[in-house]
């Protein structure tokens, strides 16, 4: 189905830089509730998540941004790792609910990073959210390593044998490295191939200014060397004091594993594992993942 056109879109400062949005549908007199997007990365865009901004056709007005340093939003190619933080971006995300008018009453979906984001917003217990969705995102970056490498020691012999020569050798910015990357993206980031158009433009901004992505996660989802290696929400899942919906694809980097901290520690979740899917429900398997997004937000209005 095709994507609604935008209502509005523009900038809003956040600090000294302007961060892009998008809304579908009116938030004003509003059926219902806001849902607001967080994209993944770090370093992506909007784009790959378009197709949540059908949860209008339920009622819903659901904001899209880019996050800073991607995208149409300020783009900051000279800071360092000590700019790049978690708290950068849930600064920004403050900021944007208050300056869309949003912030007393809204539900949050976050897709892979933006998941991280969203569990790490909903830890700061801020009164307006409703309800938050985590789709594709691991409770730590321990866990996400050692599902990557299993799923990475699954792939053709001659492939992990080209993505380690090149890892070794700095070079992972090789065509040969992102041919044998390809790889694993074709089977646990997004199956139907050739990706979408929009799913297309988010890996074409991460190309064309990896600045975020490349310093806090690393030149690709298996290979994770940036200053989020660390990261970790295990132990303050419990925390999370809205309804939470848990989303993943069958064939996922986000693997069981990686998101089962959250269905243990969250008092109040459910999950739901999309089987023809992998790291894009939301595009592998559209219709479906609407549909139980859509049913999840309406029951916690």
């Amino acid at each position: 189905m095709a994507v609604p056109e935008a209502t509005s879109a523009g900038t809003t400062a956040f600090r000294d830089w302007r961060t892009w949005h998008r809304v579908t549908g009116r938030i004003e007199g509003a059926e219902r509730a806001p849902v607001v997007v967080l994209h993944g990365g770090p370093g992506a865009t909007h784009d790959y998540t378009l197709r949540m901004a059908r949860l209008v056709e339920q009622g819903h007005p659901v904001v899209h941004y880019d996050q800073l340093g991607c995208g149409r939003s300020t783009h900051l190619p000279d800071r360092g790792a000590d700019f790049w933080t978690v708290d950068l971006f849930l600064d920004e995300l403050d900021h944007l609910l208050g300056a869309l008018g949003v912030a007393e009453r809204y539900h949050l979906i976050g897709q892979s990073w933006g998941g991280m984001l969203g569990a790490e917003h909903a830890i700061r217990r801020p009164p307006g959210l409703l309800s938050l969705v985590i789709a594709d995102s691991p409770a730590s970056m321990d866990l996400w390593v050692a599902e990557a490498n299993r799923l990475r020691d699954d792939l053709p012999p001659e492939v992990q044998r080209t993505l380690l020569r090149h890892e070794e050798a700095g070079t992972t910015d090789s065509p040969e490295y992102a041919e044998a990357e390809r790889v694993f993206y074709d089977r646990h980031v997004c199956r139907v191939v050739p990706n979408p158009p929009e799913v297309s433009r988010s890996f074409e901004a991460i190309a064309e200014d990896p600045t975020v992505y490349h310093t806090m996660n690393g030149p690709s989802e298996f290979h994770v060397v940036g200053t989020l290696r660390a990261w970790s929400v295990v132990d303050r899942v419990g925390e999370i004091a809205v309804p939470t919906l848990l989303v993943n694809g069958a064939h996922d980097e986000a693997t069981h594993a990686t998101m089962a901290p959250f269905m243990d520690g969250i008092p109040d979740v459910r999950w739901e594992t999309f089987a023809d899917s992998s790291h894009m429900p939301h595009v592998e398997e559209e219709e479906r993942f609407l549909s139980v997004v859509g049913d999840f937000l309406r029951n916690h209005e």
